[in-house]
C-alpha cells in the first residue's frame, strides 16, 4: 500500500473549516447554471433526457470525441475517460512492473511517484533548481537518472507545484531522451491551456511521441473538479487497452451526470478556460506587488503556468509554523512544502480563485499585528498568545 498521501490528508483535515484558502490548487469552481448557459442545443438535450444507468466504461463515445478533439492526431479510440487520480493509479499498475525503475520531476503532486514506489518499482527523483529567481530542469541531470533498467519517465508539465513551464528546446529534449531510451513518457498536463503567455504553451507530450501517455481533466483549468472527470490519452493502443483492463478493478465506468455535463464543458472548453486564466493573471500580478512588498519575508517566485506557485518564507522560524499559526489565527490555510517532501521554506500558493485576494489581505494583516519573526515552534504567534486575536 502507498505511504499517507501528505497533501490529501492536509486538505481534508482543513479544506472545508479554514475559512480562507492560500493554497488551492484548482480554479474558481463553475455552478452547473454557468455551466448550462454554454451548452449547446445537443449538450442541453442530453442532460434534460439523461438515464442514471451504467455508462459505457471507456467512455461516453460523444465526450471521447470532445477529448480527441483537444489534441493534433488523436482519435476518440485513443482515449480513456478516468477520474483523474484514478488515471495516475491505473497507468502505472498497468504499465510498470516490480523491480523496473521511474525517473520522476519533483517536487510534485505525491501520487505521480509513490504510486510506483508502493507496485515495488525504484523511483529516481529529478528534481527542479533554483536559478536566478526562476525554477529550471536540469537536462543533465536527467540524463544521469536514466538507466538501462528505466521504464517511464514522469513529467508533469505546466508544473504544480512551482508553476515551472520548460521551453521549447527544453520540452523537445526531453521528448528526444524518452524515444532515445524507449521510454514510456507518462505526462500529467492537468495545467495545460493556463499559461500566463499563451506563445509559450507546449504541444501535448502525445502529439509529438508516439509512446506518451497524457493525463488530463476538468479539474483545473476548466473549474470542475466536482465532475471528477479526467482522461488518458495514448497512440499506443496495447498501452490503452491494458489501462482499460484495469479500470475494470476500479471505477469500471462513471457517473452518467458527470459525462453529460463534461461533454457541455468541452464544447465550451475556450470560453471557460479563459474565464479562468483572467482570474490567475490577475491573481499572479496580485501577488507579485503583495509578496514583492514584503520582500524581506518572502521570495516570490512567479509561475509561468497554470494555477499555482511555490514561493518562499524567509522569516525566522519553518515555514510550518508559519502555516499553522496563520490558520489557527487568522483562518488562512496555507499549504507548507513539506506536504510534497520538498525542504527549503517553500509553500505553494494557488491562483485560481477569486477570494484570493481576500486571503492574501487576511494573511498581511496577521503578520502586521503579529511579529512575523515571533512565531513560536508551537505555530502560535507571540500576539495571539497575548489574547489579543
Amino acid at each position: 500500500m502507498p505511504v499517507p498521501f501528505k497533501i490529501e490528508r492536509y486538505f481534508a483535515e482543513h479544506e472545508f473549516s479554514a475559512p480562507y484558502l492560500l493554497s488551492a490548487s484548482d480554479c474558481e469552481s463553475v455552478s452547473v447554471r454557468e455551466l448550462l448557459s454554454h451548452a449547446d442545443p445537443d449538450g442541453l438535450q442530453r442532460w434534460e433526457s439523461l438515464s442514471l444507468g451504467y455508462t459505457e466504461s471507456s467512455g461516453h463515445p460523444a465526450l471521447r470525441e470532445e477529448i480527441a478533439r483537444l489534441y493534433a492526431g488523436v482519435a476518440p479510440a485513443e482515449t480513456l475517460v478516468v477520474s483523474p487520480i484514478e488515471g495516475i493509479f491505473i497507468a502505472m499498475h498497468a504499465l510498470l512492473q516490480p523491480g523496473d525503475h521511474v525517473v520522476a520531476m519533483f517536487p510534485a503532486y505525491q501520487a505521480l511517484y509513490e504510486v510506483a514506489r508502493s507496485i515495488g518499482c525504484e523511483v529516481s527523483l529529478w528534481e527542479l533548481s533554483l536559478r536566478d529567481g526562476r525554477w529550471h530542469a536540469d537536462l543533465d541531470r536527467l540524463r544521469a537518472l536514466v538507466t538501462p533498467r528505466t521504464r517511464m519517465l514522469v513529467v508533469n508539465v505546466p508544473h504544480n507545484p512551482t508553476g515551472y513551464l520548460p521551453d521549447r528546446a527544453t520540452f523537445d529534449a526531453i521528448v528526444s531522451l524518452a524515444r532515445e531510451h524507449n521510454l514510456i513518457l507518462f505526462c500529467d498536463e492537468m495545467y495545460r491551456w493556463l499559461e500566463l503567455d499563451e506563445a509559450t504553451r507546449l504541444p501535448s507530450a502525445v502529439e509529438v511521441y508516439e509512446r506518451a501517455m497524457v493525463l488530463c481533466g476538468l479539474s483545473k483549468t476548466f473549474g470542475l473538479p466536482g465532475l471528477r472527470m479526467g482522461w488518458l490519452v495514448a497512440h499506443h493502443a496495447e498501452a490503452l487497452a491494458r489501462c482499460q483492463s484495469f479500470k475494470d478493478y476500479v471505477s469500471i465506468c462513471h457517473s452518467a451526470p458527470s459525462e453529460a455535463l463534461a461533454i457541455i464543458a468541452l464544447r465550451a472548453r475556450e470560453a471557460l478556460a479563459a474565464r479562468n486564466l483572467d482570474i490567475v493573471r490577475h491573481n499572479a500580478a496580485l501577488a507579485a506587488e503583495v509578496f514583492g512588498a514584503r520582500a524581506a519575508q518572502f521570495e516570490w517566485l512567479a509561475p509561468q503556468a497554470g494555477s499555482v506557485a511555490f514561493p518562499r518564507w524567509l522569516g525566522e522560524g519553518s515555514v510550518e509554523a508559519l502555516a499553522e499559526a496563520a490558520l489557527k489565527d487568522a483562518g488562512v490555510m496555507i499549504v507548507p512544502g513539506s506536504m510534497f517532501d520538498m525542504p527549503g521554506q517553500h509553500f505553494r500558493v494557488g491562483l485560481g480563485r477569486r477570494n484570493f485576494g481576500e486571503a492574501l489581505e487576511k494573511l498581511g494583516e496577521f503578520l502586521d499585528q503579529s511579529d512575523a519573526s515571533d512565531v513560536t515552534p508551537s505555530g502560535h504567534s507571540a500576539y495571539a498568545a497575548q489574547g489579543k486575536l
